[in-house]
């Protein structure tokens, strides 16, 4: 027979096993329900998206191309699926405040709806300026090569193109979220932030040039500014909360 201290350290970890596939399963119906309602509108967005290149190549007659008999399925399941995570963000971000939310004390549980509201505000913007940049990127990458090229730009690589940079500038816009965090957990403080500027601009660059996935020194500015302004931003924020 186990001892007592063991069986009550084993049932909330099992009580908890069950609250996350709850949750999980939510998550998943809601997401299930997101991308259905997404892929009844998925040819209207592929037909949105599909003119950034057609604006950037600057031919008329541009068109994306479809090399298999399966591809247009396949593009529209891809954007149906990454459109459900979207449409259901409230849904999946709720489930997982639920979750988190018995773990936290009195004062954490009070900044934790501001962190998901800002968090989810805060990808929105960088998803927005991803989109004001696409255009300058494809210029920038359609005639990096010096000449007049025949291009036959598939419709999934670009669609992946167009999604994957959407996600680095909303994931990277999370940034100040981090910052924050970690001034309120007291690993760093705004003393070592501020003393800190020259080399956080520095891997701020660095970074940005990694994650920007077109390269181009539009996006790149577009993206190391606001983060920069958020790093003085988040130092504003830290000093704040700590009086």
């Amino acid at each position: 027979m186990k001892p007592q201290s063991e069986k009550q350290a084993v049932m909330p970890f099992l009580s908890h096993l069950v609250e996350l596939r709850k949750r999980i399963v939510i998550s998943f119906l809601g997401i299930a329900v997101g991308a259905c309602i997404a892929f009844i509108w998925a040819p209207d967005v592929i037909k949105w998206l599909a003119d950034f290149y057609i604006e950037a190549s600057k031919q008329d007659e541009a068109r994306l191309a479809q090399t298999s008999v399966l591809d247009g399925f396949a593009i529209r399941i891809k954007v149906a699926i990454y459109g459900g995570f979207v449409i259901s963000c409230p849904v999946w971000m709720y489930q997982l405040w639920r979750f988190i939310t018995p773990g936290l004390s009195a004062k954490e549980k009070k900044y934790a709806i501001p962190f998901l509201v800002c968090s989810i505000f805060l990808f929105a913007c960088g998803g927005i300026i991803a989109f004001l940049t696409i255009t300058k990127a494809l210029n920038f990458l359609l005639s990096a090569g010096g000449v007049e090229y025949f291009q036959v730009i598939t419709a999934s690589s670009y669609i992946t193109f167009v999604i994957v940079m959407v996600i680095a500038f909303g994931l990277s816009f999370q940034f100040p979220i981090l910052l924050v965090f970690l001034l309120l957990a007291g690993v760093v403080s705004t003393k070592q932030l501020r003393k800190s500027r020259r080399w956080a601009f520095f891997l701020i660059v660095v970074f940005g040039a990694v994650i920007t996935p077109s390269q181009d020194p539009y996006s790149l500015f577009l993206l190391v500014v606001p983060l920069y302004v958020f790093y003085e931003a988040s130092i504003l924020i830290g000093r704040i909360m700590s009086k």
